[in-house]
């Protein structure tokens, strides 16, 4: 009973008896893994599809989330054309909100609601146009003057019941629209 467990009589012996099964064995000890490892990638990395009825994968959202954030327009005002008048103002800039009332602007030609707007004055009402009132933001650096919109204040004021007298062209605007 006292017999050692590796001895040549023991009757036990393993499976590898030549260098050659060694070689093999630790060989697959090392491949065996890693193929079933890159097996399991191609399995896991194959099923790219999304979850049922997403559509996150799909080229037009895909295109939605690398949308450019901004962008930059480059607009050239000819030298020659003169401050714009009111109505053209008010078609290019004002119209989205005071032709169909958005946010509580008063609408073209609504003499109640331009009422205790024109009661206020034509500086107090240019002044709101310039800097921003309630919802409607700050005109003033944009693509229209303090000429322009004043003029377009007047356009909506007068369309509303005002009287208001169309401003005098500050110097700049009138020697450039006398320009030939």
């Amino acid at each position: 009973m006292s017999q050692a467990p590796h001895s040549p009589e023991s009757g036990h012996e393993g499976p590898i008896k030549t260098t050659k099964q060694l070689a093999v064995a630790v060989l697959a000890a090392f491949v065996v893994p890693v193929l079933i490892i890159v097996l399991l990638v191609n399995y896991v990395s194959s099923n790219n599809g999304g979850a049922a009825g997403s559509d996150a994968l799909s080229p037009q959202a895909t295109a939605q989330r690398i949308m450019p954030v901004g962008t930059v327009e480059i607009k050239v005002a000819s030298a020659n054309t003169g401050p714009r008048t009111g109505e053209d103002v008010f078609k290019a800039q004002c119209t989205n909100c005071h032709t169909t009332g958005m946010m509580g602007a008063p609408k073209l030609g609504d003499a109640a609601a331009w009422g205790p707007r024109i009661a206020s004055g034509f500086a107090s009402l240019v002044n709101s146009a310039v800097k921003g009132k309630n919802a409607m933001p700050a005109q003033s650096g944009g693509d229209f003057s303090e000429y322009e919109l004043s003029r377009s204040v007047v356009y909506m004021a007068n369309a509303g019941g005002a009287k208001f007298a169309e401003p005098a062209a500050p110097a700049g605007a009138a020697s450039a629209a006398s320009a030939p």
